[in-house]
């Protein structure tokens, strides 16, 4: 039988509070001045002696630069926003922790813990683990059930297996006939938290990486 191990599993609760950007504000005031003054002076100049022409170009000109250095500062803006309290901030507590994931996770001679979900109708199991390169290094059969197990790093032989990455697939039989065969999630330990542009990465040992939208559980580190 598989037998199951306690863990507790959650998301993080982040509260995120709206502050105003005092150098936006400041840049947006600047603009909206520049351009009243502009405009009461061009209605207020002389008909026959209008305002030259180079002059004006200039103005137009300082005012097309102020406009895209409001719009510069208002993106650059979002972007810390973005940067540091959308992503970074909100992963931050999740260190420590251990996530869930499909695919390859490291192993160092500590148990790996496995989420192990057959078929309905299996009548059993067996666990297959795969190296990093895909390689079928050990066999097992687990009974039946489902629930967490602990995969204790053994091969064929009963042998350690060396450090590294590895993948897990779990096989659904009835009467003997593989009815199933499907990934196995497995735990592994965040040990950092990077950005890019397609979301949060969360840095998992052995320096691995895996995008947060693609952790399935989330628990306290054992």
């Amino acid at each position: 039988m598989v037998n199951g191990v306690s863990g507790t599993t959650g998301t993080p609760t982040t509260t995120h509070t709206n502050t105003t950007d005092t150098g936006s504000t400041s840049s947006n005031s600047d603009y909206l001045t520049f351009l009243r003054m502009l405009t009461t002076q061009v209605q207020n100049q002389d008909p026959l002696d209008p305002m030259d022409s180079s002059d004006f170009a200039a103005q137009l000109a300082t005012f097309s630069g102020v406009e895209q250095q409001v719009q510069t500062n208002t993106l650059l803006t979002q972007l810390l926003q973005s940067v540091g309290g959308g992503q970074l901030g909100q992963y931050a507590d999740w260190i420590g922790r251990e996530v869930r994931i499909s695919g390859p996770v490291w192993f160092d001679g500590e148990p790996v813990t496995l989420e192990i979900s057959p078929d309905a109708s299996a009548d059993a199991l067996t666990l297959v683990t795969l190296d990093s390169s895909g390689r079928e290094v050990a066999r097992e059969s687990i009974g039946t059930g489902e629930g967490e197990v602990d995969w204790q790093g053994r091969d064929a032989d009963g042998e350690p297996l060396p450090e590294g990455f590895y993948q897990f697939r779990l096989e659904s039989l009835r009467d003997g006939e593989v009815i199933a065969t499907t990934d196995v999630q497995a735990y592994s330990e965040v040990t950092g938290v990077e950005s890019s542009a397609e979301g949060a990465v969360l840095v998992l040992r052995g320096n691995s990486g895996v995008f947060a939208a693609d952790v399935t559980g989330v628990r306290e580190g054992t």
